[in-house]
C-alpha cells in the first residue's frame, strides 16, 4: 500500500494514497498520523490494505479526493531518528579517490552510519531554505525505509521483518561546510541541513519484484534544472542491503517505530548511467580530467528525484524543489 501525510502541524494528517497516485483518503478512526500507525502497525495494517484496496478499486469512499503532492509534508514530519547510511561503496571509493586518500578495506564490511537531524523534515515539493549559496550547496538522490520498534542486536535476517515502509530521500548536503567538518573527525552537523522524503512512503509487498533481497531494484533519476543527472539502478552495487543496515543500526540500541534509516547516494560503478549528486560527478571530472567543472547548486536551481515501475508509472511520487535564500529573522 502507499501512504502520504497531509501539511498539519507537528506530525501531519495521514492519509491512503492509491496505487496510480491519483485518488486519497484520510482515515483518523484507523490512525491519524503516520507515526501512529507505525506505533500500532500490527492492529492497523489490515485496516489500511482494504481501505488502499477500495481505493485501487475506484470505490466512492467517504471523504475520498484528488491525492496533490504540493499539499503533503514529509511521510514523517519529525522523526524519533534518522539515521544515514553509505551503503553504495562505489561513490565513497570515488570521493576519496579523487582527493588521493587511500579507503579502508573495512568500508566494504562494516557500514559507514552517521546520525542527522530528524526534527524538521522537509515535504517533497517544499523550497530548500538554506544560509548561503557558497556553502557548496549539492542534493543526493537515495533510498530510505522506515521501521517499527527494532529490538537491540537484532539480526539481518530478523531485522528485515522491520522494515514497514520505503521512500526517496534527497539528502541536501553543504560540501565545503562538510570538508571542514570531516575535518574534525567528528560527523556532520552544520553540513546537514534538513532533509527532504518523497510524498509517498509504500510497502515493501507494493514494489512487488521489484524488492529483492533488500533492494529497490529500480532505477533513480535525477533532473537538474530540467537535464536528466543521472539515473543509477538502486539495486546494483548497493554493498549492504538495508536490513543489513537497520541490524547495524540496531547493534547496540532499540529503534524506535519510526525511525528512518537511508541508504547513501545511490551509485553505480557504470559510469554512462550518471551519478545522483554533484560531488560525485564533480569527482569523476577531477580524476578523468585533473579537474572538476561541473558547480554546485545556485539559489532558484530546481532538483527533481523520482523512480518509475516497469510501465514508466512513478511509484513515491516525485521530490521537486528548488534552493532558496534563507534570512535568519533572530
Amino acid at each position: 500500500m502507499k501512504l502520504a501525510s497531509l501539511k498539519h502541524p507537528r506530525d501531519g494528517k495521514l492519509i491512503v494514497v492509491s496505487q496510480d497516485l491519483r485518488m486519497a483518503v484520510a482515515i483518523p478512526g484507523i490512525a491519524a498520523t503516520l507515526q501512529q500507525a507505525l506505533e500500532n502497525w500490527a492492529g492497523v495494517a489490515d485496516h489500511l490494505k482494504l481501505i488502499y484496496d477500495d481505493l485501487n478499486k475506484g470505490e466512492q469512499l467517504q471523504g475520498i479526493f484528488n491525492f496533490d503532492p504540493t499539499l503533503c509534508a514529509a511521510p514523517l514530519q519529525r522523526a524519533y531518528q534518522w539515521l544515514d547510511g553509505s551503503a553504495y561503496v562505489n561513490h565513497v571509493e570515488l570521493v576519496r579517490k579523487s582527493r588521493g586518500v587511500e579507503m579502508p578495506a573495512s568500508f566494504w564490511t562494516d557500514p559507514l552510519m552517521y546520525q542527522g537531524g530528524s526534527d524538521v523534515l522537509l515535504g517533497a515539493c517544499d523550497d530548500v531554505p538554506l544560509p548561503d549559496e557558497k556553502d557548496g550547496i549539492d542534493f543526493e538522490a537515495e533510498v530510505a525505509v522506515i521501521t517499527d520498534d527494532v529490538p537491540m542486536g537484532v539480526t539481518v535476517a530478523d531485522a528485515a521483518k522491520h522494515i514497514k515502509l520505503i521512500m526517496l530521500v534527497n539528502d541536501v548536503s553543504l560540501r565545503y561546510l562538510a570538508m571542514s567538518e570531516m575535518a574534525k573527525g567528528f560527523g556532520f552537523m552544520q553540513a546537514k541541513p534538513a532533509t527532504v522524503f518523497s510524498p509517498v512512503a509504500v510497502t515493501p509487498d507494493a514494489l512487488g519484484s521489484a524488492w529483492q533481497d533488500g533492494k529497490v531494484c529500480l532505477p533513480l533519476v535525477t533532473h537538474y534544472n530540467g537535464n536528466l543527472f543521472g539515473r543509477p539502478n538502486a539495486g546494483v552495487d548497493m554493498v549492504f542491503n538495508f536490513p543489513t543496515l537497520v541490524a547495524h543500526a540496531a547493534r547496540t540500541r532499540f529503534l524506535s517505530a519510526g525511525t528512518i534509516i537511508g541508504s547513501g547516494t545511490v551509485s553505480n560503478k557504470d559510469k554512462t548511467v550518471g551519478s545522483s549528486c554533484i560531488v560525485e560527478k564533480r569527482t569523476i571530472e577531477k580524476i578523468e580530467s585533473g579537474e572538476s567543472v561541473t558547480p554546485f547548486m545556485k539559489y532558484g536551481d530546481r532538483v527533481r528525484i523520482e523512480m518509475l515501475d516497469g510501465e514508466g508509472a512513478s511509484v513515491f511520487g516525485a521530490i521537486d524543489q528548488k534552493m532558496v535564500p534563507y534570512a535568519c529573522k533572530g
